[in-house]
């Protein structure tokens, strides 16, 4: 079984989000932000069913029973693409209407998202008794930024940006390809 199938049959329906086909058979995907944030980021050219997984990794509640929470270890990216395709990477996703939210506040979020994964990698290595689940995936981690700005096209910093212990992809706009997001490699 897959790391992909695996994923599927232990994440519940209410946190996945489902690919789409366009009007040319190609995969994509839209992430949307409920109200009151209301707004909504599309990937295009998104790698086949069985090869993908998009997960809300937000949908449960903090641990703040749990955790204090002060280093920012009770947050969570908004999504999580794990792909298992021409390339294993794991896309950590942290979207914001504006550009008011502080670097640091980001970081944590993609930290955050980058636990649950490694929780879910331990829940299939343990339960599923898969000691090689979800190794040698490749992580990026991508904030975009100001979605709400009416544009024609999609702009993006190429150039990777460091903070921390991890590199951020920062991208600005609505409609993206998923092969130029998990292009850059620290």
């Amino acid at each position: 079984m897959s790391d992909i199938a695996i994923l599927k049959e232990m994440i519940q329906e209410s946190a996945k989000v489902p690919l789409v086909e366009d009007s040319y058979g190609k995969k994509k995907v839209t992430l949307r932000e409920p109200p009151p944030a209301d707004y909504s980021v599309t990937i295009d050219g998104m790698p086949d069913y069985a090869q993908v997984i998009v997960i809300k990794a937000d949908a449960f509640p903090a641990p703040k029973t749990v955790f204090i929470g002060s280093k920012g270890e009770c947050k969570r990216a908004d999504f999580v693409i794990i792909a298992d395709g021409k390339k294993k990477v794991i896309l950590c996703i942290e979207m914001k209407a504006g550009k008011g939210e502080s670097e640091t506040d980001i970081i944590a979020q993609l930290k955050g998202a980058k636990c649950f994964v490694a929780y879910c990698r331990e829940i299939g290595q343990l339960f599923w008794n898969k000691p090689n689940f979800l190794k040698d995936y490749e992580y990026r981690f991508v904030s975009i930024k100001n979605i709400k700005i009416n544009k024609t096209s999609t702009r993006f910093d190429p150039t990777p940006h460091f903070f921390s212990d991890i590199q951020i992809l920062k991208r600005i706009g609505s409609y993206f390809q998923f092969n130029d997001l998990i292009q850059c490699k620290r």
